[in-house]
């Protein structure tokens, strides 16, 4: 039986409200970002997952905790949800990172990682949920790299394409994870 993933990013951080690209630096949530993690616990009641993945960066597991203070269901942190690793751009400014996007689809941030590497590690992820978690739903809270991965991996949607023109934000995606599903292979 197929998987089915409930995929939201972690909350706002004060790092999103001034134009920084965190990458892979820990990031705190604003006052917002409290807001829309509680409302992500209204918005997804607990008793619909049989488990929380996440990001092992503090904004996405504070998001978690805040979202699902009681600890049910249960919340595991995994590094393969990490965002992308912008090198020395880590904590730079939101528009330098954008700018190089699509030229970093192969090519490394300096000192960092490619936008494919991070389809690596979230193809690995997914293979593990697939062989672990079949017939369940689960929610998985990560980062923006890590949804175009979905996009890319579990819809078919060209990397270049999703890196081009990013979906928009809203408050979730669905997607479905077959239960045979075979990492397909990733070329670095």
């Amino acid at each position: 039986m197929p998987v089915e993933i409930v995929y939201e990013t972690h909350a706002t951080t004060t790092d999103n409200e001034a134009g920084i690209a965190t990458g892979r630096l820990p990031g705190e949530l604003s006052e917002l970002g409290r807001r829309q993690a509680r409302e992500l616990g209204e918005r997804r009641p607990a008793s619909g997952f049989a488990a929380v993945f996440t990001s092992d960066l503090h904004r996405a597991v504070r998001t978690a905790r805040i979202a699902f203070p009681g600890g049910r269901p249960p919340i595991h942190q995994d590094v393969r949800l990490r965002e992308c690793d912008y090198g020395a751009l880590n904590g730079g400014p939101y528009s330098l990172v954008a700018a190089q996007r699509t030229r970093r689809m192969d090519k490394p941030f300096p000192g960092g990682q490619s936008y494919r590497q991070v389809v690596a590690a979230t193809s690995a992820f997914l293979h593990d949920l697939a062989a672990g978690w079949d017939d369940s739903r689960v929610l998985v809270i990560a980062h923006s790299a890590n949804r175009w991965a979905l996009d890319h991996l579990l819809t078919g949607t060209p990397l270049e394409e999703v890196l081009q023109a990013p979906p928009t934000w809203r408050p979730g995606w669905h997607y479905t994870l077959p239960s045979d599903w075979p990492p397909p292979p990733v070329t670095l």
